[in-house]
């Protein structure tokens, strides 16, 4: 299993798979082991705002470290709004400071969009990190193919990885029973679809049930 220590990346197989859901799950459960969490939302774009998303339902303190209007994939937002692109050294070392005993990064869209200066990806912040990754999949028709290119992705730079269904259908099908099966990967959990309907309290009592997460030992 991929250490819980320092940063982790949560990234995706695609845009709205369930990337906020399962970085504010694994806040609480982490939260709910004693550990100390830091989010960070790489760059938003639109009108959402994951990092309040995040803080709301797990009690993590998040923030966005860049923020554009349109909602593009951040390297075409900031071109379209003029405002600065996010450089990586500066990324990295903000991360870096953060006093969290880990701290959750959460990418926009999936793994290879273009988040920053010189079309930077959240695959180039973990390898200049040398963090692992969370890889947030969908649970039906589609997932096998594009959560195993995900995989094979982060593998070919030397980055470990887990994967999290993102939203586990309340009546699933049969593809979605077969994926479970075939799915590629570790598998860190799964998340119930409409798990961010929920009371925060219950989303925080409850998100420790979702994931396998590593054991952290005694805490000091």
């Amino acid at each position: 299993m991929i250490p819980f220590e320092g940063p982790v990346l949560v990234t995706g197989t695609d845009t709205g798979v369930g990337k906020t859901v399962t970085t504010a799950g694994l806040a609480a459960a982490l939260m709910r082991q004693g550990r100390s969490v830091d989010v960070v939302k790489i760059a938003q774009t639109g009108d959402d705002d994951d990092a309040a998303e995040v803080t709301r339902l797990s009690g993590a303190p998040a923030r966005a470290l860049a923020s554009y209007p349109d909602p593009l994939a951040p390297y075409a937002a900031a071109r379209r709004s003029g405002l600065p692109l996010l450089k990586l050294a500066d990324v990295a070392d903000t991360v870096l400071d953060s006093p969290a005993e880990v701290v959750l990064l959460e990418g926009a869209g999936g793994l290879l969009v273009q988040l920053g200066e010189d079309g930077w990806t959240a695959r180039d912040l973990a390898v200049e990190l040398g963090c692992p990754a969370v890889v947030v999949a969908r649970a039906g028709l589609g997932t096998l193919n594009h959560t195993s290119l995900t995989l094979e992705a982060l593998a070919r730079r030397g980055i470990d990885a887990a994967v999290v269904i993102g939203a586990w259908p309340l009546d699933p099908g049969l593809a979605e029973y077969e994926n479970l099966t075939d799915l590629p990967g570790e598998r860190l959990g799964w998340i119930p679809d409409g798990a961010a309907n929920l009371d925060p309290e219950v989303f925080r009592l409850t998100a420790a049930e979702w994931f396998a997460l590593p054991d952290p030992g005694p805490q000091p």
